[in-house]
């Protein structure tokens, strides 16, 4: 009986596996719960290219340290809790190469104030380096 057990869970393992996804990542996600999020990005990081004009590219590099370790999750922009758990933002690999944070803090706060609780900190964190590219990159 054992060995049918394990048969049956290798054989549904390998069909979940094999098994082709429907799911497709969608650029509209947003139109309807926070139609205006990509225009709230890009305006935040025009004032903020006012004052630091290094600011797109650090905030591609922090996609880019974000994306890195366990897939894009907007976990470099945990901060650390009490000295009990050490946050991406913190890790030694990190320190003096991860910049940006204040940008993406200020992106949040406008963000929430038109759509609250509606969009990630890792979503936030992919618009601004989208954004960066556009407004950077020409």
């Amino acid at each position: 009986m054992l060995s049918f057990s394990s048969f049956l869970a290798n054989f549904v393992a390998t069909f979940l596996l094999l098994h082709p996804s429907q799911a497709q990542l969608n650029s509209t996600f947003y139109s309807t719960t926070c139609p205006n999020v990509s225009n709230i990005v890009t305006t935040v990081i025009q004032q903020a290219l006012q004052s630091d004009p290094r600011i797109g590219a650090s905030l591609i590099r922090l996609h880019f340290h974000d994306c890195f370790v366990q897939g894009c999750d907007g976990s470099i922009l945990l901060d650390n809790n009490n000295g009990t758990i050490q946050s991406e933002k913190d890790a030694a690999p990190n320190t003096n190469s991860t910049r940006g944070f204040d940008a993406v803090d200020n992106i949040k706060i406008v963000v929430e104030n038109a759509c609250p609780g509606v969009v990630s900190c890792a979503d936030i964190l992919a618009l601004a380096a989208e954004s960066s590219v556009s407004l950077v990159g020409t």
